[in-house]
C-alpha cells in the first residue's frame, strides 16, 4: 500500500477538521461564552497535528482500491478521535470513552447519545454536534473532493468506500465535479428546510441545527425531548417530509435537474421505498390509533417514526418504547431496511432488498423451470451476476458482524432487547433502540467496554463494512 499517500492525505482531512472548528469557535463568540480558549486549543491541536502529517511526502500520487478503502476508513477514525477534543477540553464530556462514542455517533449520523440533559449545553457545543452530522451525511471525503485541487479519476476509490449502496458511480465525468454537483444539492435541500422551519415558528438557531440533523439523517436532539418539545404538527411533517427527501437516492434529484424523469418514475428502489413507508404508517397508525384520543395525532406519530425510522434518522415525536409489540416489531424491521442507496441514510439499503427479492424470485422460478434464462431486471436493466453475488456476501458478512456483536454486548449483562436493539441502532446508524436504550434513555449508562463495542458498530454500520475491515487485513499494509 502506498502508506505516505495514505498519511499525507489523513493531514490534509485533519487541516479540513480544523477548519470545521472555526464555525463553533464563531458562534460561541456570537453568543458570548466563556470557551473561546477551548476552542482555539482545538484548532490549534488539529492544525499542527495535520500540517506534520501533511510533511510527509508521497513518492507515488498512485492510488488504487485498498488505498482508497484504508483512507476512508483510518480518516473516520481520526476524525473521531479529533472531533472529540470540544468535549473534553470544555469539560462538556470529561471522559474521553464517552466523548469519542459523542463524536463518532456524530459522524456516522446515528445520532446515540450518552447524555441526559442537552438543553444545558452550550451553544457552540449543541452546534458542533449537529454539525458532524451535516458533514457526515454526504460525507467528508466527498467534501475533500469537491473543493480541494488534483482530484484525479482514481479517487472513485474514496467515493465508493464513502458513499452508501451496493453501487457507486459519477454523475458526470469529472469527479470532482459529482463531489461539488452532490454537495449542492445537499444544501440546498438544507437551505429549503431551514426556511420553512423559521415559516413554523421555530427559532433560527433551532433551525439550523433540526436542518443539520435532518439532511444528515443523524437525529441528534437539542432538546431533552426532540422533536416532542416543539408540539407543532406542522413542524413535525416538515420534518418527517424532509428526512425522507434526505432517504432519496440523490441521484434522482440530479436527473430531475437534467429533466430525465422516466429514470426517476422507473426507479425499482424509489417505488419500494415510498411504498414500505406508506405501507408502514398505515399499519403501525392502526395498531396505536386506540392509545390515542385523537386519530390524527396517531397518523402523524406514525407517520414521523416510520420516516426517522427508515433513514435512520432517529428524531422522535413520541416514546415509541410504549407502542404495542407489533408497532415496534415494524419499526424494528425498517431500522434494518435502510434508506436508499445514495443518499445519506443508514441501514442495509431499500436496493440491496430489491436485488435479493428479485433474486430470490428469480431463483423459485428457475427451480420450476431449470431451463429458464431470463435474468432478474431493475428497471429495465438485468442485474449482473457480480452485483449479486456482492450483495449476498454483503448480507452474509452484515448478519456474521451483527449477530457476533450481539453476543459480545450480552456480556454487559444487558436483557435480549436492548442488546438486540441497541446493536440494530447503532449498527444501522439509527440512534435509539428499544428497551434501557429506547427513545427516551440514552446510551451513558453503558461500561466503556459496550461504548467502544457500539463506537465500532457504529463506523462498521456508516461506511458499510469494508472499509474498516480491510485495516485488519496485514496483506493490506505491505508496501507496494
Amino acid at each position: 500500500m502506498n502508506i505516505r499517500y495514505v498519511i499525507h492525505w489523513l493531514g490534509k482531512i485533519l487541516l479540513l477538521e480544523a477548519l470545521f472548528f472555526l464555525l463553533p469557535l464563531t458562534v460561541s463568540f456570537l453568543y458570548k461564552e466563556d470557551l473561546l480558549g477551548s476552542w482555539f486549543l482545538c484548532v490549534l491541536i488539529v492544525l499542527v497535528v495535520g500540517t506534520l502529517l501533511t510533511r510527509v511526502k508521497p513518492l507515488s500520487e498512485a492510488m488504487y482500491a485498498r488505498e482508497g478503502l484504508s483512507l476512508t476508513a483510518l480518516s473516520w477514525i481520526f476524525l473521531s478521535i479529533f472531533g472529540a477534543l470540544p468535549f473534553l477540553l470544555t469539560g462538556t464530556i470529561p471522559s474521553f470513552t464517552d466523548a469519542f462514542f459523542e463524536t463518532v455517533s456524530g459522524f456516522t449520523t446515528t445520532g446515540a447519545s450518552i447524555l441526559q440533559e442537552v438543553e444545558s449545553l452550550p451553544h457552540s457545543i449543541l452546534f458542533w454536534r449537529s454539525f458532524t452530522h451535516f458533514i457526515g451525511g454526504m460525507g467528508v471525503l466527498v467534501f475533500a473532493l469537491a473543493i480541494m485541487p488534483r482530484v484525479n479519476r482514481r479517487s472513485i476509490h474514496v467515493l465508493r468506500a464513502e458513499s452508501p449502496g451496493p453501487e457507486v458511480g459519477k454523475l458526470v465525468n469529472r469527479l470532482g465535479n459529482t463531489a461539488r454537483i452532490l454537495y449542492k444539492m445537499y444544501m440546498a435541500l438544507t437551505v429549503v428546510q431551514i426556511v420553512l422551519l423559521l415559516a413554523g415558528g421555530m427559532p433560527f438557531f433551532d433551525s439550523v441545527l433540526i436542518a443539520f440533523g435532518s439532511a444528515g439523517t443523524g437525529g441528534f436532539g437539542i432538546k431533552n425531548t426532540s422533536m416532542a418539545y416543539y408540539n407543532s404538527p406542522y413542524l413535525d411533517m416538515v420534518v418527517g417530509t424532509f428526512i425522507i427527501l434526505f432517504g432519496v437516492n440523490f441521484n434522482m434529484y440530479y436527473f430531475l435537474l437534467m429533466r430525465e424523469t422516466k429514470l426517476v418514475y422507473k426507479n425499482d428502489e424509489l417505488r419500494v421505498y415510498l411504498g414500505i413507508i406508506v405501507v408502514a404508517t398505515i399499519a403501525i397508525a392502526l395498531s396505536i390509533a386506540p392509545m390515542y384520543a385523537q386519530d390524527w395525532k396517531a397518523w402523524l406519530d406514525s407517520y414521523f417514526q416510520v420516516a426517522s425510522i427508515i433513514t435512520t434518522t432517529g428524531y422522535t415525536t413520541a416514546d415509541f418504547n410504549t407502542w404495542p409489540a407489533f408497532a415496534r416489531a415494524m419499526l424494528l424491521l425498517l431500522m434494518f431496511i435502510g434508506a436508499s442507496a445514495g443518499s445519506t441514510g443508514g441501514g442495509f439499503k431499500v436496493s440491496r432488498v430489491v436485488i435479493l427479492w428479485k433474486g430470490g424470485v428469480e431463483a423459485l422460478r428457475r427451480s420450476i423451470q431449470p431451463n429458464r434464462v431470463k435474468p432478474p431486471l431493475i428497471g429495465s436493466k438485468p442485474i449482473p451476476d457480480s452485483l449479486m453475488k456482492s450483495v449476498g456476501l454483503y448480507l452474509f458478512v452484515y448478519l456474521l458482524i451483527f449477530v457476533v456483536a450481539v453476543l459480545l454486548l450480552s456480556l454487559d449483562d444487558l436483557d435480549l432487547i436492548t442488546s438486540f436493539s441497541a446493536v440494530a441502532a447503532t449498527f444501522n446508524n439509527i440512534g435509539p433502540g428499544l428497551g434501557a436504550v429506547g427513545p427516551m434513555e440514552n446510551f451513558g449508562r453503558l461500561s466503556p467496554w459496550a461504548k467502544h463495542l457500539l463506537s465500532l458498530c457504529m463506523l462498521l454500520g456508516r461506511l458499510e463494512i469494508f472499509p474498516i475491515l480491510v485495516l485488519f487485513v496485514p496483506q493490506n499494509w505491505r508496501r507496494n
